[in-house]
């Protein structure tokens, strides 16, 4: 593990196309590695490989079924947990300084990040919303995410 390390964990993400935009947006951004949890789909899903448009093999992933198991893991090993995810313990986006080696975390499409999870994480970030809609697509909230903590990185 590198010291400066950024690992994702995508939390029941039901949408390949999601997944694979995912997949486009962390290997531009040299994500370390993609955790692949509960129903998210695989990368030979045909969606995910349409939309990663190879981007699913440059960037290492794993597909785990146990979320909780693998934070506890990653947490015992060093890393720092963040969920992406609105509520009422957030901070917002702008505000956020990561501490590296660090892990976020991207929920399910409606029901968002897993609630047990976010009892144990070391921060929840959120991105503000100022629109009439309380929410964005996942992936597009991830590449907004993504690229406010890697913006000191990418300079």
């Amino acid at each position: 593990m590198l010291h400066n390390s950024l690992f994702v964990v995508l939390d029941n993400i039901r949408s390949g196309h999601n997944v694979g935009s995912v997949f486009r947006t962390s290997d531009a951004f040299g994500v370390d590695k993609i955790y692949l949890c509960g129903i998210t789909p695989s990368i030979t899903h045909k969606e995910v490989k349409k939309t990663a448009l190879g981007a699913e093999l440059t960037v290492p992933s794993e597909h785990v079924y146990s979320l909780i198991k693998l934070i506890k893991k990653l947490k015992h090993q060093g890393f720092k947990i963040y969920a992406l995810e609105q509520h009422k313990k957030s901070i917002k986006l702008g505000r956020f300084k990561p501490h590296y080696p660090c892990v976020l975390v991207v929920g399910n499409e409606v029901n968002g990040v897993n609630k047990k999870l976010l009892k144990i994480v070391d921060k929840i970030i959120e991105i503000p919303m100022i629109g009439k809609k309380e929410s964005l697509n996942v992936s597009v909230a991830y590449g907004i995410t993504l690229y406010q903590i890697l913006r000191n990185k990418i300079k």
